[in-house]
This record gives C-alpha cells, sequence and structure tokens, in this order.
C-alpha cells in the first residue's frame, strides 16, 4: 500500500469590499499613514460593514469559491474545519452553519481557535484526518471578522486588523507531496497579553463589562512583537534544519501576516531573498485566521507542483509553529 500523505489541492478566498485605509483611520484616532506603515506595513485593510452579517459569512463565500473553481459537489465534502477566533456565536459551531449552507451535508464540521495560529493548526488537523486513510476531502477555511471585537477608538489594534476569508481543500496524494512536516507549539504565558477580557467563564458578561469596554481585543503589543519575533522565526529555523532544507531549497514562504517586521525577521533567520517572501499585508492587514490561506488564493498562481512552501504562524495565547509542504499542482 502507498503512503498516503495530505496535499492541498484547490484554494478559495474572499474579502469585503469595503477598504478601510490609513488615511480614514487618521480621521479617526491619533495617527497616520506614515507611522503605521513604517511599524506594520500596513496600508488598508477590509472591513465587512453589513451588521447582520458575521464570520460565517465571510466562510461561506470563500467555500463557495473554492467549489465553483475546483468544480467540487459539496456532497463529495467528509470534514469542514473552521478555523477562527471570532464564531458567530459562542456555543453554536459556526462550522457546522457554514457546512450546511455551502450544501456539505454529508461532512461533520466543528470550530478550530488558536488565535492567529488556527490556521496552521487546522493544517496539521487535516492532515492527520487524510493520512488516517478515513477521509478523502477536507475543508479547511480560515475566517475571522475582526472588525467585531476591535475597539476603533484604540490606536494600538484599530491599525492592525481586518476582515476575510480563505480555504483550502486538502486530498489524499500518492506521489509524496503535501505535508512533510511540522513543529507546532504553545505556551500559557502569553495568557495575558493578548486577550478579549470578558465574556467568557472566567469573567461572565455583565452591565459593567459592558460599560467598561472589555469585550474588544486588547494586547501588549512591545511583548507580543518580542515574542513573535522570536518563535516565528525558531519554528521556521528549526523545520529547516530538521529536514535538512537550505534557504535554497526553500520556494516560498508563506508566513501570518500580523507586522512586516514579524515576517522580516523570520524571512532573515532563514537567509530568504526577499523575492521569496509572500505578503498581502499591506491590502488586508492581519485578518488572524484567515491570513495564511488568503496568501495562498493570492499568490496561487506563482505555485509550481512540487514547490516547498514553509508556513509560519504566531498568535495569542502563545500559539505558534512551521509547516514544511510540497505544492501539489499547477494552476490551470
Amino acid at each position: 500500500m502507498n503512503t498516503i500523505t495530505a496535499a492541498i489541492t484547490a484554494v478559495g478566498g474572499y474579502v469585503p469590499d469595503f477598504v478601510l485605509s490609513n488615511k480614514v483611520l487618521e480621521t479617526m484616532v491619533d495617527t497616520n499613514d506614515e507611522w503605521i506603515t513604517s511599524r506594520t506595513g500596513i496600508k488598508e485593510r477590509r472591513i465587512l460593514k453589513d451588521e447582520d452579517k458575521g464570520t460565517s459569512y465571510l466562510a461561506i463565500m470563500a467555500a463557495k469559491d473554492l467549489l465553483a473553481k475546483a468544480n467540487i459537489d459539496p456532497l463529495e465534502i467528509d470534514l469542514l474545519i473552521m478555523a477562527t477566533a471570532t464564531p458567530d456565536m459562542p456555543v453554536a459551531s459556526t462550522g457546522v452553519y457554514v457546512a450546511t449552507e455551502i450544501g456539505a451535508l454529508n461532512a461533520f464540521s466543528y470550530d478550530l481557535q488558536a488565535a492567529c495560529s488556527s490556521f496552521l493548526y487546522g493544517m496539521s488537523t487535516a492532515a492527520a484526518y487524510i493520512q488516517s486513510g478515513r477521509y478523502k476531502k477536507v475543508l479547511l477555511i480560515g475566517a475571522d471578522k475582526m472588525s467585531s471585537i476591535v475597539d476603533y477608538t484604540d490606536r494600538s489594534t484599530c491599525i492592525i486588523f481586518g476582515d476575510g476569508a480563505g480555504a483550502v481543500l486538502f486530498e489524499p496524494n500518492y506521489e509524496g507531496l503535501g505535508l512533510q512536516d511540522e513543529y507546532l507549539r504553545s505556551d500559557g504565558v502569553g495568557r495575558d497579553f493578548l486577550k478579549i477580557p470578558a465574556g467568557g467563564s472566567l469573567v461572565p458578561t455583565t452591565f459593567e463589562t459592558v460599560k467598561d469596554n472589555r469585550h474588544n481585543i486588547i494586547q501588549d503589543g512591545k511583548t507580543v512583537f518580542k515574542y513573535a519575533v522570536t518563535n516565528m522565526a525558531d519554528a521556521s529555523e528549526l523545520i529547516l534544519k530538521r529536514n535538512n532544507l537550505t534557504n535554497d531549497d526553500v520556494d516560498w514562504l508563506v508566513p501570518h501576516q500580523a507586522n512586516k517586521r514579524i515576517i522580516d525577521a523570520t524571512a532573515g533567520r532563514m537567509n530568504l531573498e526577499d523575492s521569496k517572501v509572500l505578503m498581502n499585508i499591506e491590502k488586508y492587514g492581519n485578518t488572524t485566521s484567515a491570513t495564511l490561506p488568503l496568501v495562498l488564493y493570492d499568490f496561487e498562481s506563482l505555485f509550481k507542483k512540487g514547490d516547498t512552501i514553509i508556513f509560519a504562524a504566531f498568535g495569542g495565547g502563545f500559539t505558534w509553529g512551521s509547516i514544511y509542504l510540497k505544492w501539489a499542482y499547477d494552476k490551470k
């Protein structure tokens, strides 16, 4: 029996139409385009303005895009994994709703939450299901409506985040392509540095928590930056060493799009030339669970069958890691 590997065979994506530029943010908080660009690399971000639409809408749109492009019957999907930090509701699974709405009626589904590492962890999970031999088509979606948890009077967070969704399909591969290795880690020391203080079981929602604005994301930017630079770079360097890869062997780095300086530090540790480092942070900002698949979506035409791709991410909690993947197809 041939060894099964789990390969990405299709990609989809979606971002809302509304563009929130740095120039517009200058009218909302005490900041400016030069300051934001020099420190983050972000010029604009997309915002889902419809109040009656949540993360599920973004995910559904990305999934439909993938299914249409790949000409796949949603009834063929065995499993849908929804990577998100902003589910529609605290209890009812967003992924379950998405699966039903796209017609994936034969799939089971659930949500996976690891902050900005959610999609990276989801890749590992999806691959494990495929490699078990029991599932043939696993749809992994990364989607977040970050505008729903951002305080637009807080200049330390509102300049960073945007809304969007990306999706990939994992299928069995017998040519040795797909996910090759992973290095995933977490550390609870990060619990207090990037969080939403209230609304969970520890601090339930009350009139006071709402009045005190404790339901939006807050972060200690300097601490998060320090940990992110170190851990993303360490994980990416380790995955290369463990697989005897040099910088020449790597075709593409697909990094989490949180901050250009973090991406530059990771690429620097890997000794990669700029042309191999894929970034769209300028257009979308940090879309959390959607950053990695949106990079794949934007740059899919560059990938060739057999390309070596290194993924890297860092998220609140703290969560982080790196994945080594061989690309499985040439875009038609």
